[in-house]
């Protein structure tokens, strides 16, 4: 039941140095949960997730609250909006619901997803340009 590093406290949780801390399998914090650095998540959290660095919800971990990192990683469960500056990564076994806005965003075949997705993207050429169906006048019959 123990925490590992600087988010293991159970109110306002700040990390003083970058670094990656480990919230443990049997931790549960309630409560936001604020820190500079990586953060993987084993335990529960209830409440919102803000980090400098990448978020990790490993297999079995939990987070009821809106997330920001820089990157996340979902394997476990997740229920709230996540606000990422690089990727997101849904991965097999997860259970997400809530908007993914990231920078890309991927989803692996198994993974339960229930929400909507932002990202930026770039159309190709083709698309844009006028020499794809995208772009062809609309006919009337």
């Amino acid at each position: 039941m123990a925490a590992r590093g600087t988010a293991g406290r159970s109110s306002d949780t700040s990390g003083t140095a970058t670094g990656s801390s480990v919230l443990g399998a049997g931790a549960r914090v309630r409560g936001r949960v604020q820190g500079s650095g990586d953060l993987r998540v084993e335990g529960r959290v209830e409440g919102d997730v803000t980090v400098s660095g990448d978020l990790a919800i490993e297999a079995g971990g939990a987070i009821t609250g809106d997330v920001d990192a820089a990157s996340v990683v979902i394997s476990g469960a997740l229920q709230g909006d996540v606000a990422a500056r690089g990727p997101v990564s849904i991965r097999a076994g997860a259970q997400v619901t809530g908007n993914m806005g990231g920078a890309e965003v991927s989803l692996d075949e198994g993974a339960g997803f229930s929400g909507r997705i932002e990202a930026d993207f770039e159309l190709p050429a083709e698309l844009t340009t006028g020499g794809g169906r995208a772009n062809a006048p609309a006919r009337r019959r």
